[in-house]
């Protein structure tokens, strides 16, 4: 059986790290490269940066910040946030990504993945699925969160798995920032419509919630606070979870 991955997540606003709660109010929560080396050294499976602004304000992501993290660890790193072309991809792989997480573009040109998976492969391309419940069904939120689609997230995820993506990053709107645990139900949704790995994100708060996720078929767990603010440490969350018969690299 494939070790379950455990994921910090940067989200980087003008050259910072910062973590909000429902995607609003941002707070400043340190320097990226000084983060990514700690994770780095903390036995982290792979590091997950978003430029959470740059697709709302239209613009490119910051490429000499990415350069920055890919030089200083040697685990996998991930990057999403205003990437609209293919040209963006080829920079950040050259910069040092190994994957780029792609969300706004490709729900506004879906034909982009196909182009994308075509020129870097499935392993490269990671589609990124913002989530919020409303009434009773999960619909995919672009644009940072900030606008509305009317697709509903199974569609969107039977789409791009057709399409070829190689991963689903999801992330639960409504639990984001809260810790109070993942969305389960959509996770648990997710997972059994999907036959690629998913990482499951928002709501990481203690251990506990980490464990659950994995057991609701979750492939990885990106969390955020409790890694940043040291509340948990990586490494003390591998080994919890090998106390729970889950399978994880340490």
């Amino acid at each position: 059986m494939l070790a379950k991955r455990i994921i910090p997540c940067l989200d980087i606003k003008e050259g910072r790290v910062v973590k909000g709660i429902n995607f609003i109010d941002l707070k400043d929560v340190g320097n990226p490269v000084e983060q990514a080396i700690i994770y780095d050294s903390q036995l982290a499976d792979e590091l997950v940066f978003l430029d959470i602004t740059a697709s709302y304000e239209k613009r490119s992501i910051m490429i000499d910040v990415v350069a920055s993290c890919a030089q200083n660890i040697f685990m996998p790193l991930t990057v999403g946030g205003g990437i609209r072309n293919i040209d963006d991809i080829r920079n950040l792989l050259k910069a040092g990504a190994d994957k780029v997480s792609i969300n706004s573009a490709a729900v506004r040109n879906p034909d982009f993945l196909n182009e994308a998976v075509k020129i870097f492969g499935s392993q490269c391309i990671v589609v990124a699925i913002d989530a919020k419940k409303i009434d009773n069904d999960f619909f995919v939120f672009i644009d940072g969160g900030r606008k509305a689609t009317n697709i509903k997230v199974i569609d969107w995820l039977n789409e791009v798995q057709e399409r070829g993506a190689g991963e689903i990053l999801l992330t639960s709107m409504d639990k984001d920032g809260t810790k109070e645990g993942y969305d389960l139900e959509l996770t648990k949704l997710v997972c059994k419509n999907s036959s690629i790995p998913v990482i499951a994100s928002g709501g990481a708060g203690s251990l506990e919630h980490i464990k659950e996720v994995f057991e609701v078929g979750a492939d990885a767990a990106l969390a955020a606070s409790i890694f940043h603010f040291g509340e948990i440490s990586i490494i003390e969350a591998k080994k919890y979870l090998l106390q729970h018969n889950i399978n994880v690299r340490i």
